[in-house]
């Protein structure tokens, strides 16, 4: 058979096949319902943009692992580089004891975080402890007890970060109190932020505002031009720093380094995980140093900085530096082109939007949002070979990795137009534009 990473979508059978099926009962037996699979894909294997399941159907992944696998599954380097630090050293906690791969990964993301001058890293597991670590340091840092997020950003499930994120009523049904003192404006609109400050929300009170460049699980929504400049002056007129969640956005994603850089804007905290290190649990705070001023034993993480984390890190990070950033920027113009003229075809496509290989299209019905013919499209694709992502009220999200190839991004766009097809024929539109099922 074709090697995996070369090979092209393949179903064999209806799906989940006997193997996965088997799987997914025991997995219904003992893991957490809150897990939310979109559909019923087994892995068994990975490489590069294809993933092959338990009964040997093969899958071109636009999803990534949610953003995370940047240089692609089980790129060769990156293997090299989790076998060879495995052997040497697992795991000495860099809380309490020195080890050079992490001091070589924060030396390496202190150069390529945007901004001047020296800069300092605190690592974590994940993108929530991130974030839960910058509300941590600007609240020491200044001496404010406030914070500042948008509506529909998502910033993770942990409480602190649960209490920034205003993306979803699930994620807070029954989960109050949250952390006190965080407002939310609208993403996009400054003159929502300055309403606020004149308002409910005294600047001279407030630590940190917490802002994704491009929102996520909100939708993949872009800023207009003028937005994170201005939030940007915003902060420095009343002393507040400006945490930058480049937890999805970051890592080549959108063919810069950092989505920041598309605005030219540097933050005085930047959040970093997914694809850092190319799917081990690794995340980051990178802050300028006279930011990072807490002393020791006031935060720690006995995992955060695993030295094989951050050798995988440090692989990643050469690739994508070298030449999945670049890829990310060329293919991601092809896949846009697609989609949109894909949009022409199908008035169920509202919207194509997003930077490199973060690129959301919002499906409408009868001009307003459709979360079931979202879903219905997307289950259509995993059937023919292709994994996607929901998210925002009625957003499909195209988030593969960077290493993905011309011919990929085709075959891409040909099972999403065949899904388009499949679930929403122009013929069989009723008169009020919603479609027929």
């Amino acid at each position: 058979m074709t090697p995996l990473h070369r090979d092209e979508p393949r179903i064999a059978g209806p799906l989940p096949g006997p193997r996965a099926s088997a799987w997914l009962a025991r997995d219904d037996r003992v893991l957490s319902p809150s897990y939310t699979r979109m559909y019923p894909l087994v892995v068994h294997r990975a490489r590069g943009a294809m993933i092959e399941d338990l009964d040997g159907n093969r899958f071109l992944d636009f999803t990534a692992g949610i953003a995370v696998t940047a240089a692609g599954h089980c790129h060769p380097r990156v293997v090299a580089a989790i076998r060879n630090q495995a052997g040497r050293l697992i795991h000495m906690s860099g809380t309490d004891f020195y080890y050079m791969r992490q001091v070589e990964l924060a030396e390496r993301l202190a150069k390529i975080a945007p901004g001047p001058g020296e800069k300092r890293v605190f690592f974590t597991n994940s993108g929530a402890e991130a974030i839960e670590a910058a509300l941590k340091l600007a609240r020491h840092h200044t001496g404010r007890p406030r914070a500042f997020a948008f509506l529909n950003a998502f910033h993770g499930r942990t409480y602190g970060a649960l209490s920034l994120s205003g993306s979803k009523p699930i994620q807070r049904r029954g989960f109050a109190p949250l952390v006190p003192e965080i407002q939310h404006g609208q993403f996009g609109d400054l003159e929502s932020v300055r309403t606020l400050f004149r308002t409910t929300c005294p600047p001279d009170e407030l630590a940190a505002v917490f802002v994704e460049p491009i929102q996520g699980e909100g939708g993949y929504i872009v800023p207009p031009a003028e937005f994170l400049p201005g939030l940007r002056k915003l902060c420095d007129e009343h002393g507040i720093l400006l945490v930058l969640d480049e937890v999805q956005s970051g890592i080549g994603r959108t063919g810069r380094m950092f989505a920041s850089e598309h605005w030219d804007v540097a933050g005085d905290i930047v959040c970093l995980a997914k694809g850092i290190a190319n799917g081990l649990p690794l995340g980051a705070i990178v802050a300028r140093a006279n930011v990072m001023d807490w002393p020791s034993g006031s935060h720690a993480s006995t995992f955060g900085g695993n030295p094989v984390a951050c050798a995988a890190a440090l692989a990643t990070l050469d690739l994508v530096e070298s030449k999945y950033r670049r890829n990310a920027e060329r293919r991601g113009r092809e896949l846009s082109a697609g989609l949109s003229a894909l949009a022409a075809q199908h008035p169920q496509i509202r919207e194509v939007r997003g930077l490199g290989l973060m690129i959301g299209v919002e499906i409408q019905s009868g001009g307003l949002p459709a979360p079931a013919l979202r879903d219905a499209i997307i289950q259509d694709a995993f059937r023919r070979g292709l994994l996607l992502l929901p998210c925002g009220p009625s957003t499909i999200r195209f988030c593969p990795p960077l290493c993905i190839t011309s011919r990929q991004v085709q075959i891409g766009l040909e099972i999403v137009a065949s899904a388009l097809r499949a679930k929403c024929p122009e013929e069989v539109i009723a008169s009020d534009g919603v479609c027929a099922s």
